[in-house]
């Protein structure tokens, strides 16, 4: 079975299409979807109770520390499938790539398959260019500290062996610099994972919740975390 992950706060808009976009697209997949609601102030949490109440395969968790970070290790805790998979609620990701995920990671037995946006053949619309330029920037960086050619480390979008990452938590970051801990972690303790194109295509509805300036202590703090991690790992 598969586990996806989806931390909403004030997404209530974007629920209805969330769940009939799996409903429409995963029907060869097994599959519990876990929205994990972070102190939302909309309804949202209201609404994905109904979701889950009138479909098995949605579960709702109740953040009880609230940021990102503590959604994600919720969701972690919480979920049952084989593979987890964690994906955001603003509909960027495609979910042709994350049957592509699925099938990887299960026909190859690997720990985890990172999707690349920046690589031949993708498509990518609507990134605001000053993000676009920062990330590109920072994820260039990382590659040359932690010598190793992926290029998208801070994608949420990702795939993961459950066991694998449930023997991670708890994760320390608190916000969105856990999407690049939880990857560093799986590249420095040398889990099995291979990378492949996904394609990303923008929020069409509802607020973004990344803010580069109040989030650039936290990516620069989890950076020299984990990279400390790996120094003491290599010495073993």
């Amino acid at each position: 079975m598969l586990s996806v992950i989806i931390p909403l706060r004030n997404e209530i808009d974007n629920l209805d299409n969330i769940k009939e976009n799996f409903i429409k697209n995963l029907k060869e997949i097994k599959y519990e979807v876990l929205f994990i609601n972070d102190f939302s102030t909309d309804g949202t949490l209201q609404k994905a109770n109904k979701i889950a109440d009138e479909n098995k395969n949605f579960k709702v968790f109740d953040n009880k520390k609230k940021g990102l970070g503590g959604a994600i290790n919720l969701g972690i805790e919480k979920c049952n499938g084989v593979y987890t998979c964690i994906t955001m609620a603003d509909l960027s990701d495609d979910f042709e790539d994350l049957k592509k995920y699925y099938n990887k990671i299960s026909k190859e037995n690997l720990d985890a398959v990172f999707g690349s946006r920046f690589m031949k053949n993708t498509k990518v619309l609507d990134y605001p260019f000053r993000k676009l330029i920062l990330n590109r920037i920072f994820n260039f960086f990382v590659q040359v500290l932690f010598f190793n050619k992926y290029n998208d480390y801070t994608n949420a979008f990702k795939i993961y062996n459950t066991k694998v990452i449930k023997n991670m938590l708890p994760f320390v970051s608190e916000s969105f610099n856990i999407f690049l801990e939880i990857p560093l972690k799986i590249i420095s303790r040398k889990y099995s994972y291979k990378i492949i194109p996904i394609n990303w295509y923008g929020r069409k509805i509802g607020k973004a919740k990344f803010n580069i300036k109040e989030l650039r202590s936290k990516y620069l703090f989890t950076l020299i975390y984990c990279f400390i991690e790996k120094v003491l790992l290599n010495k073993k």
